[in-house]
């Protein structure tokens, strides 16, 4: 696990293990939020530093989303209150339940885990938080997952956007659209730096360019994918654009990049032959 400080108590970590995902913790006086848990592999160092390192307690944790490598750590933090989207509540006791009870089929260490779900919950407009003289903006960013949630630190204007911001955009399970409704505004947001959900920080000089590069991303592959959707050999279409073809770098994310890039191909082409199909039902 890596870490650095931010700013004034703000300090932010990634993971060695996945995919750089991130996670941050926003110190008061007397108590703190936790932004997301890494994997949970990870989860007990990162607490074991927050506590033993920061020595402050975690009041709050905010989870931008349902996925495993958000919050799934949760349960390493009893008696903190678990901030998250009205969905994410839901999803975490769906899908998030039934994940961990097929990971525990064949590994003693999710076995042990428990799905701890958000106990406050929204799912439009702002929720404010105040951690000492910090004021922290909670809000909806979906695109990524219906659920997702980005957290703005009003006065250093640091925005913790979970993975509505990556090196690479990804939708599988979302919306390729939405998301990218979702950067512009991020774009718009007069930021000094976005701590992404995997990545390292984008700092501002570096913001402007970062959004550009994702928005035209999200055009390229949703053109590939409508092209693919149209055509007989769709794997052999898909195999020639490639995550470079496409406008970004496969050694992003840790190497992950290209089977994410190729993931969102697939099911951006899948969801695309789906309403194809849909418009050539008689009516």
């Amino acid at each position: 696990m890596q870490h650095e400080r931010v700013s004034e108590n703000v300090y932010w970590f990634q993971s060695d293990i996945y995919a750089q995902v991130t996670a941050s913790v926003i110190l008061g006086p007397q108590w703190a939020v936790l932004i997301d848990t890494l994997i949970p592999q990870e989860t007990e160092e990162l607490r074991d530093y927050i506590v033993n390192e920061l020595m402050v307690p975690i009041k709050y944790i905010v989870n931008t989303h349902h996925h495993a490598d958000h919050s799934w750590g949760n349960c390493f933090f009893p008696g903190a209150i678990v901030i998250g989207h009205t969905l994410c509540h839901e999803l975490m006791i769906t899908r998030s339940s039934s994940a961990l009870a097929e990971a525990g089929q064949t590994s003693q260490f999710y076995r042990e885990l428990d799905i701890i779900p958000p106990h406050i919950t929204f799912s439009e407009g702002n929720l404010s938080l105040r951690v000492g003289k910090k004021q922290l903006q909670i809000f909806p960013t979906p695109g990524h997952t219906p659920d997702s949630i980005s957290v703005l630190l009003e006065d250093e204007r640091i925005l913790f956007a979970g993975d509505a911001f990556m090196p690479l955009p990804y939708v599988v399970g979302g919306d390729a659209e939405i998301l990218a409704e979702t950067i512009r505004k991020i774009g718009s947001l007069g930021l000094e730096n976005i701590v992404q959900g995997h990545g390292d920080i984008i700092l501002r000089g570096e913001i402007e360019e970062s959004v550009k590069s994702n928005l035209d991303y999200l055009h390229v592959i949703q053109r590939v994918a409508k092209t693919a959707a149209r055509r007989k050999n769709q794997v052999r279409y898909l195999e020639q654009h490639d995550i470079e073809a496409c406008g970004k770098s496969r050694v992003a994310l840790a190497g992950t990049a290209q089977e994410l890039h190729r993931k969102n191909l697939i099911w951006l082409t899948q969801l695309y032959q789906s309403q194809l199909n849909q418009e050539s039902e008689p009516t």
